[in-house]
């Protein structure tokens, strides 16, 4: 197994410097990471900065409370493509989910799919903040939305414990069968539980933590 594949090597905090976010750049190209992921305002650089690789150029959208409203994520979608995205990661309405307001969330989701296209389309769906009903129907929604992944954190939830085996696995067995895959992010920190996710359905692994994992004997 090459864990390089399953990595998305990520930089989203709000600080995050040039320098940092070259260092990234160059970790990916060296690793032979699957993709970086890194906030709106850097994709265009980044697209400069990756032409001649083969890293994917991740980004977020509604991120990371996922309480923008739909046109607001239609936007950042259509600028992060114009400036050289790859792939989008949004955040779902949180609330409206617990809310039961089922054909909002399925409204949120379709929108952004149809602005992404033939582009992948991964749903966050905040794991941390849900039960593990609600994990089955936001899963089930982002299928219905023609989403391509689920994703199970931002990494921002306060306390929060990030993606588990157990979560990675009820997503797999809620989405596998209609052709939706799972990226597990937030709290991947070394190869032991890289492996786990990857054993429980994970093809994507979100982490700042790369290099350490694929060093990792």
């Amino acid at each position: 197994m090459e864990l390089s594949n399953y990595i998305e090597h990520t930089l989203l905090k709000p600080d995050a410097t040039k320098e940092e976010l070259e260092k990234l750049y160059e970790e990916a190209k060296k690793y032979k990471f699957k993709g970086v992921c890194i906030n709106p305002c850097n994709v265009k650089h980044a697209a400069i900065y990756l032409k001649d690789s083969n890293v994917k150029i991740v980004t977020v959208v509604g991120f990371p409370l996922g309480a923008n409203l739909s046109e607001v994520k239609v936007f950042e979608t259509q600028k992060a493509l114009d400036d050289g995205a790859d792939e989008i990661d949004m955040v779902i309405n949180i609330g409206e989910l617990k809310n039961r307001n089922y054909d909002y969330v399925l409204s949120d989701i379709q929108k952004v799919k149809r602005m992404c296209g033939e582009k992948i389309l991964k749903v966050i769906i905040e794991t941390d903040l849900l039960t593990k009903e609600e994990i089955i129907k936001a899963c089930e929604l982002s299928a219905k939305a023609g989403a391509d992944f689920v994703k199970t954190s931002t990494g921002f939830v306060k306390n929060g414990i990030g993606a588990t085996a157990e979560n990675v696995e009820l997503m797999y067995k809620t989405v596998s069968s209609q052709g939706l895959q799972v990226k597990a992010s937030a709290g991947i920190r070394d190869k032991e539980k890289a492996l786990a996710l990857i054993k429980a359905g994970a093809t994507r692994l979100g982490t700042s933590s790369g290099v350490a994992i694929v060093e990792s004997r």
